[in-house]
């Protein structure tokens, strides 16, 4: 005997017989979604398989995305309602995207809105998926016959493919992209949004690639896509989750936590189904613990507060970095026991840290403080045009035994702070990393210009 439900929907009864999903995806279709955490939504712009996207006539410029409780696999070809997966999906999502705008990238992603929704600028994607691999694995295997499973790629090995499900989404060459002419938004993908969109791709696998190994977690590949918004800006944007990467704990495909698993199975049942969404959760819960402590710290010391302006500026290239600094005035010749107290205080507090000293005339306090300490000490000298031959050479030839760096320029002096700091804090790493794109991006977008070509 078939189990069956009825329903009453205004003046119409429905029977739904023996699939208690089929209520389910009744129900879906027929509700219309107004209202999401306080904001009214306009027209239904976009649905797929497991999201849609509203516009916000309130907020012009910007589109909500709710997620679905759905799962799918195969171009869809395998697909089930999973209760709960939204919610989880729409966290994980949060949290990849904030940790990605919090070491600098241009994305799409604004804030969470409610459980499973959240708001973006409004975007016209670019109907290409960048995939970036670390290991050899999976669908690389089977259009890579001969080469082993795990096979390390040095850098990234990043592959790109057209969206387009009725074809299993081929793969294309960039210069395919290129030749399709696509008109995106008004701009027309060439070789430079291409070149761009590849480095950009590679920077969001490594910044990531770098949180998970926090976790002991190996990222093994990933998928992301773009969208270009209405001032023409190229941006991460769609949605980054547990569809979207293969993650082994330990480096152990045997302990894979992705949708991997789902696709694996032969057949599936209640049971296989909550092993993926305990799964999809355990992803969720590791990302909060992901963003490293801020617990280093770069002093800056100077001979004489007549240096300020000059170390002030090192602070504000600092500050763009993710770098906490602390502005000391002391002088190496006129209170050497004085400065040496000072590095000693900071030195019973701190693990990580960073002096950089700026001196001009006859530096002695750089060499005094890389005499005295273990830390890494950057001189940094306030020398001017007229003088900087003679300057600068107290902070260059230095006695032996002592090892202190110099640089000339307030820029350099943070950079340098930051790509030793970088080494135990991936998210000051990752702001170096957006800072090399963002130098490659402006030298694009420069040439555009003098081309005459419209401006990302």
């Amino acid at each position: 005997m078939c189990a069956f439900t009825i329903m009453q929907f205004g003046r119409y009864r429905f029977v739904f017989t023996e699939y208690p999903q089929a209520l389910t995806a009744y129900l879906h279709n027929m509700a219309t979604v107004t209202e999401v955490g306080n904001i009214k939504l306009g027209k239904l712009l976009i649905e797929g398989k497991t999201k849609q996207v509203y516009d916000v006539p309130s907020m012009p410029g910007h589109s909500v995305l709710l997620n679905k409780d759905r799962i799918t696999a195969h171009n869809g070809v395998r697909a089930h309602d999973l209760e709960g997966k939204a919610k989880i999906s729409n966290q994980t999502n949060a949290k990849v995207f904030t940790l990605l705008n919090r070491a600098g990238l241009r994305t799409a992603f604004v804030r969470m809105v409610s459980d499973n929704a959240f708001l973006a600028h409004k975007c016209e994607m670019v109907p290409i998926e960048w995939v970036t691999r670390r290991l050899a694995t999976g669908s690389f295997l089977k259009r890579n016959p001969g080469v082993k499973e795990g096979h390390r790629f040095a850098p990234a090995k990043v592959e790109t493919f057209f969206k387009d499900d009725a074809n299993d989404d081929p793969q294309w060459s960039e210069e395919q992209i290129v030749a399709a002419g696509f008109k995106v938004n008004g701009v027309t993908i060439g070789q430079d949004e291409v070149d761009i969109m590849r480095q950009t791709t590679q920077l969001v696998f490594e910044v990531l690639e770098k949180a998970w190994a926090t976790r002991n977690c190996a990222l093994i590949d990933m998928k992301i896509e773009f969208g270009v918004n209405a001032d023409g800006q190229l941006l991460v944007a769609d949605v980054i989750d547990s569809d979207s990467w293969r993650l082994w704990p330990s480096g152990d495909k045997r302990l894979m936590v992705d949708k991997q698993v789902y696709r694996n199975l032969g057949s599936v049942t209640a049971a296989d189904l909550d092993t993926v969404k305990r799964n999809f959760a355990w992803v969720a819960e590791q990302l909060d613990g992901m963003v490293p402590p801020s617990d280093h710290l770069v002093v800056i010391l100077m001979g004489s507060a007549s240096d300020r302006e000059h170390c002030e500026k090192i602070a504000s290239h600092c500050k763009t970095l993710g770098l906490n600094t602390e502005l000391r005035v002391t002088s190496a010749h006129k209170g050497t026991q004085t400065t040496l107290h000072i590095v000693s205080e900071y030195e019973s507090v701190l693990s990580k840290l960073v002096f950089i000293t700026v001196a001009g005339r006859s530096n002695g306090l750089g060499p005094v403080l890389s005499g005295n300490t273990n830390y890494p000490v950057i001189n940094c000298p306030p020398v001017k045009p007229d003088n900087v031959s003679q300057d600068v050479w107290s902070s260059l030839n230095l006695p032996s035994g002592l090892g202190c760096a110099t640089v000339l320029y307030p820029e350099a002096a943070a950079l340098h702070a930051a790509q030793i700091v970088g080494m135990a804090d991936f998210m000051v790493w990752s702001k170096l990393r957006v800072k090399q794109l963002d130098n490659y991006v402006n030298l694009i977008l420069a040439d555009k210009l003098m081309r005459g070509v419209r401006k990302l």
